[in-house]
């Protein structure tokens, strides 16, 4: 695809801005990339053509030359380039939708995945499916590699996990079958309400097959309404159509005709309901592209789970720990709190504007106690206070590098053999850790000092 002239501006200038800029530079693009922090991204964009500007607020004649702009996902609707952009009929979207704008003629097909939680783990989960098939195949786009790098690549199909960020910031992008695996409020400070973030995720069903999760009443409903190819999956026995699971089996019910076993539940891991789903939806876009039942029960059997998710780290004293740092909102938070039968729960951090009351009430009965780390503790803990009175709570104020040793050491105090101290925030990282898998880390090494 050739683009000579036309001018594009990119704003944010990190990983998928600067992939897109280069992408762009390479099919003739007239391009200008701003960012408000100087870095290596200024050399290295301007040797390969762009025009750099480091600034905090661009030029105001900058939409003047401009034809379509790139954003980084994490500039939201009401950013005002975004905003002045849009007024003056500008496209805004995000490197998904300049992706898929850019494939070029016979393209590999696009599998993708969404949800408030399990984005990941589908996304990877669905790549060992794909290549125990014997496909080429990568896991893309949210899960950190960008996907202008693959369009021209010699894969057969794009395994790519989607954000409501990106979502929201497309248009045309329609992958050939896409999975919603549930919707819980998360994000409105970015979104602006739980309408706006449901209508993003939905976007992941633009194409001919949609996937979706029928244990989620939202996500269930809006399934039933949508007019394509529709594939359910459930925890429950599936109906004709669908996935689920009977007794210890997953079972594929997609095609006509009796039954098929396509993987056991031992088979599955991170152990959990919850990744009881994620492995069904894989199996739903993977069955939805063609590959057979035997190479997805060796796709599943041979999963490598990915870091910080529902990880058990140690059992000392005859309490297990377990790493789940990458439960950043209190949807995620349930599904691993439910995993296990008596918890000293580690929580904590920025809620985002999401309301934790709902969790504390569900999960009360299975708490022995709980550690708050992180700047919206309070929140959590006034949550305790009414849903779980009696339950014994340890407030951590500090944020140095000290904070989780303390808190690991609180709950070590807390728990009882048979007892399961959990991390599992219910919140981002941001406010003490440059990322969930750093604070994942910081856990793992305190729980590691215990045993010396």
């Amino acid at each position: 695809m050739g683009l000579e002239g036309r001018r594009y501006l990119v704003a944010g200038a990190r990983v998928a801005g600067i992939a897109s800029a280069e992408a762009l530079l390479r099919r003739g693009a007239v391009v200008t990339v701003v960012d408000r922090g100087a870095g290596e991204w200024v050399d290295r964009l301007t040797a390969a053509g762009a025009e750099a500007l480091v600034s905090d607020e661009p030029p105001k004649d900058l939409l003047d030359r401009v034809d379509e702009i790139v954003v980084s996902p994490g500039f939201p609707p009401h950013h005002p380039l975004a905003v002045a952009a849009r007024a003056r009929g500008i496209e805004v979207y995000s490197e998904p939708e300049l992706a898929w704008r850019l494939r070029p003629a016979g393209a590999a097909p696009w599998l993708a995945v969404t949800g408030t939680n399990g984005k990941t783990t589908t996304t990877t989960m669905l790549v060992s499916i794909l290549r125990a098939a014997g496909l080429r195949t990568e896991a893309l786009g949210n899960i950190g590699v960008p996907l202008v790098d693959a369009v021209d690549s010699d894969l057969d199909v794009l395994a790519v996990e989607l954000s409501s960020f990106q979502l929201h910031w497309s248009s045309t992008l329609a992958p050939q079958a896409g999975a919603w695996l549930n919707l819980a409020d998360d994000h409105l400070e970015w979104h602006g309400d739980s309408e706006s973030y449901a209508e993003a995720k939905k976007a992941v069903w633009r194409g001919p097959v949609a996937v979706g999760n029928l244990d989620d009443a939202y996500v269930a409903r809006e399934l039933r309404r949508h007019e394509g190819r529709r594939i359910g999956f459930t925890l429950d026995a599936p109906r004709q159509g669908n996935l689920g699971v009977v007794e210890h089996m997953l079972i594929d019910r997609i095609g006509e005709g009796d039954a098929h076993e396509i993987a056991v539940l031992d088979d599955v891991k991170p152990s959990g309901p919850h990744n009881v789903a994620n492995a069904l939806a894989a199996a739903a876009l993977a069955l939805a592209h063609g590959v057979d039942r035997e190479a997805v029960r060796a796709g599943l059997a041979g999963y490598t789970p990915e870091p910080h998710r529902n990880a058990p780290v140690a059992t000392v004293d005859g309490v297990l720990y377990v790493d789940d740092s990458k439960a950043t909102n209190p949807h995620a938070a349930y599904a691993s709190l439910r995993s296990y039968p008596k918890v000293v729960w580690v929580a904590g951090g920025q809620l985002k504007g999401v309301d934790v009351d709902d969790l504390v009430a569900a999960v009360a009965g299975r708490l022995s106690g709980a550690v708050l780390i992180g700047v919206d503790r309070a929140e959590l803990a006034d949550a305790l206070a009414r849903h779980a009175p009696d339950v014994p709570v340890v407030d951590v104020p500090r944020t140095d590098d000290g904070a989780m040793a303390e808190a690991v050491t609180a709950a070590a105090r807390l728990a009882r053999p048979g007892d399961t101290v959990l991390l599992a925030p219910a919140a981002a990282s941001l406010d003490m850790y440059t990322s969930y898998a750093a604070r994942g880390q910081a856990f793992e090494t305190a729980v590691r000092s215990l045993r010396q």
